[in-house]
């Protein structure tokens, strides 16, 4: 197998849109394209299954260290004639500005992948060199396979980039020219996720397709697969032997309002046993029968806030199941909806299922971004107390400052240290916050959460056979 990873000087570079159009060149050529995301985005992931036809798995050197993203990409990419993995940020960017955890170049480091470096050459010419060599030289640690430069103006600009560049220590391997349609629709929080605008996936596919024309037109595939090394990615660890049948069911919001959620959170409930219900909160009128637990991941509920508070029964019910004291972990957008109501940005109320009393008021900027480091001050359904994790916050929406006085299931770390605010909501079994926390970071989050689902049916199942 071979592989690279797409990484960029900068955010709005362009890599996004070379590592889609490069994942879908390969696919024509008949490889079978791995996709990975550096990071903790759920947006891009997304654009890479569609592009790949197979899911595309989160490689955060932060939230999983090094041994969590090896297993991750021997796991996903043992399959692959090729892994791509998209970076994040600029190539060195990542958790803080003192070394380079949770940077593409660290997780490029410690999977032995080169690097395919894309930068924006627009109004510059050797500049574009000093600056790309830079790169170059920054870590003498690091493998290049090769550079791309984006937004090339014209044939002159482009023989003015290749006398530039022709002494840097790797290879210029494509000039990718400025043009019309090939963006993807974005909007807050990042990219409009693939099939977000229903009848829209035509377009989307064609966009797609024509990075794919763009990226074979522009730069050299022969050479650069040519120069890619051969990746022997070590056998990923076996999960234990799953019980014949499921030891606890859990309910997994999954429509087009709850869409984020990291692949290997879901992988490792399933290993420990849990079998996963999909339902939709916008559409279907009951939990899925038999749940004994319920996942509420993070979204877009705000843009879909009117039809969740008009399936009023679902919300009723889920606010049943949360005080009859059933296992509930909900995150960010999940959060939203457990909350009373949700504001929008023009002071549209929308009813929520009321399990905590405070509202969720979108704002115009984001509110909350970075990684975290949580703490469980108490024992919940993550596991005892001292449980921790890692995972990341990003959302526009805020609650009352007085609402963080019912917090206290986290203590909080963040880049400059512990947070003097307590997070993390408790009612009940419920565990939510902001904070999408990555079962990957500590695995043992998954088991714990499946024990308590587990534990919550064998509970039912005696209560019944003691009936009279």
């Amino acid at each position: 197998m071979k592989g690279l990873v797409v990484a960029g000087t900068r955010s709005g570079c362009g890599k996004t849109s070379l590592a889609l159009g490069l994942m879908a060149a390969l696919g024509r050529r008949g490889l079978r394209v791995a996709p990975f995301k550096c990071g903790p985005d759920f947006i891009d992931p997304a654009h890479h299954e569609r592009a790949c036809g197979r899911a595309s798995h989160n490689l955060d050197g932060w939230m999983c260290g090094r041994s969590g993203v090896e297993e991750i990409f021997a796991r996903h990419a043992q399959d692959a004639d090729v892994a791509v993995v998209e970076g994040v940020m600029g190539l060195f960017d990542g958790f803080s500005g003192r070394d380079e955890a949770g940077s593409s170049a660290q997780v490029a480091k410690w999977l032995g992948l080169p690097v395919l470096l894309a930068a924006d050459a627009s109004s510059m010419a050797r500049s574009a060199a000093a600056m790309v060599g830079g790169y170059l030289a920054f870590d003498p640690a690091l493998p290049f396979v090769g550079v791309v430069l984006n937004r090339v103006a014209s044939h002159n600009h482009a023989e003015l980039l290749r006398e530039a560049c022709a002494d840097l220590p790797a290879p210029l391997l494509g000039l990718l020219p400025r043009e019309e349609g090939l963006a993807l629709p974005a909007r807050h929080l990042g990219l409009v996720l693939p099939g977000a605008d229903h009848g829209a996936e035509g377009a989307e596919d064609a966009v797609r397709g024509r990075l794919a024309d763009w990226v074979e037109r522009s730069l050299d595939l022969d050479a650069l697969l040519e120069r890619l090394p051969d990746v022997s990615p070590a056998a990923p660890v076996r999960d234990a032997a799953r019980p014949a049948a499921p030891r606890a069911r859990i309910a997994v919001a999954r429509d087009a309002a709850f869409r984020f959620y990291y692949h290997e959170n879901l992988r490792l409930l399933e290993a420990a046993g849990a079998e996963l219900l999909p339902f939709s909160p916008i559409a279907d009128k009951r939990l899925p029968e038999g749940a004994d637990g319920l996942y509420l991941g993070g979204g877009y509920p705000e843009l879909y806030a009117y039809d969740l508070s008009n399936n009023a029964g679902l919300r009723r019910e889920i606010r049943r199941f949360c005080e009859d004291d059933r296992p509930v972990y909900a995150e960010c957008g999940g959060f939203m909806y457990l909350m009373d109501s949700m504001v929008d940005v023009n002071g549209l109320t929308c009813r929520m299922a009321g399990v905590f009393p405070f509202a969720a008021r979108m704002n115009e900027r984001f509110a909350g971004l970075g990684y975290r480091q949580v703490t469980t001050a108490a024992d919940s359904l993550l596991g005892p107390a001292g449980t921790l994790a890692r995972g990341h916050e990003f959302h526009y929406s805020s609650i009352p400052d007085e609402a963080y006085a019912q917090a206290g299931l986290y203590a909080v770390e963040d880049r400059k240290g512990p947070r003097e605010r307590p997070d993390g909501f408790a009612a009940h079994t419920v565990a939510a916050s902001y904070i999408h926390l990555h079962f990957g970071s500590n695995p043992l989050l998954a088991r714990h959460f499946a024990d308590a689902c587990a534990a919550g049916r064998a509970g039912a199942a005696a209560a019944q056979t003691a009936e009279p």
